[in-house]
């Protein structure tokens, strides 16, 4: 399925674009043509007992362009999703939801915008008690590398990590790095790895809390996502603005995390938190996104 919507707005994007010299300007341009606009918004929606979306509340419409705002509201009210049931029971539910938005075929006049991702918080609080996840215990924040403050390359890095049972990490991957900074893609490369290698670094000292309650409790070892996000700029004060978007190549972990093949919207998890992989918290979608 996908909805879209032509705008008569302007877009500014690239406002932390990486430095490049003359040389490096058609290469430049190449990449920016290839970079997508992106946007992320949240809200709630509630779900009613046979997975219809029955009403949805987007968090600051004021801070969101009125043709944007009423795209998602009508996407997501078009939404179906598995019921959620409680001891088998088909039950109303409300759920958190961070949607990503695309922008594409832009010119000065227009550009045609899409839901592309979401990402869903727990039914109903329905969560366990504190004790049956991973929690962080010492997570020390990578420092800006000088090398990527000095490009002003900004983005975010995901990181899958492998928790051991006395709660050290047994081994660390950067899943994706994506970023929000456009340049030359030997530049970008540069900037990803640098990002990734900062985060990579400082996560193998990190220390987390073992579930000691609940399903989980007794696995061999836990895989956990952990956004890191590196931005010159507050990133509380962008929101309903538009920012260049460039994902990153994903890697796979070497070990097996038993994540569900239909999980979506990784990259939008909230910076500063710990997500449990292979577990299903949040309602599952079924309609088609983008």
């Amino acid at each position: 399925m996908r909805t879209s919507l032509f705008l008569a707005v302007a877009l500014a994007v690239g406002a932390g674009a990486v430095t490049f010299d003359s040389a490096q300007a058609q290469t430049a341009r190449e990449v920016r043509k290839q970079a997508e606009a992106s946007l992320t918004l949240t809200g709630v929606i509630d779900i009613g007992r046979e997975g219809q979306v029955e009403g949805f509340r987007l968090d600051k419409r004021d801070k969101v362009g009125e043709g944007v705002a009423a795209l998602v509201e009508s996407t997501v009210g078009q939404w179906r999703f598995e019921p959620v049931k409680v001891d088998g029971t088909a039950v109303p539910a409300s759920t958190a939801v961070r949607l990503r938005l695309l922008a594409d075929n832009m010119s000065e006049e227009s550009m045609q915008v899409r839901v592309a991702d979401a990402n869903f918080g727990p039914a109903n609080a329905s969560k366990g008690a504190s004790t049956d996840e991973v929690k962080g215990l010492r997570l020390t924040r990578p420092e800006y590398p000088q090398r990527a403050w000095a490009m002003r390359g900004q983005g975010m890095v995901l990181l899958l990590v492998k928790v051991a049972r006395d709660g050290t990490v047994a081994d660390v991957v950067a899943e994706q790095t994506n970023l929000t900074s456009v340049g030359p893609a030997r530049t970008m490369d540069l900037l990803r790895k640098t990002l990734a290698d900062a985060s990579v670094r400082t996560a193998k000292g990190w220390t987390f809390t073992p579930p000691t309650t609940g399903k989980y409790k007794d696995s061999e070892f836990w895989t956990v996502r952990v956004p890191v996000h590196y931005d010159i700029d507050n990133r509380d004060e962008r929101y309903g603005r538009w920012s260049a978007y460039i994902p990153g190549p994903r890697q796979k972990a070497p070990w097996i995390t038993g994540e569900d093949a239909q999980a979506t919207g990784t990259d939008l998890l909230p910076a500063g938190g710990v997500y449990m992989v292979g577990t299903q918290d949040g309602p599952r979608l079924l309609t088609p996104l983008g």
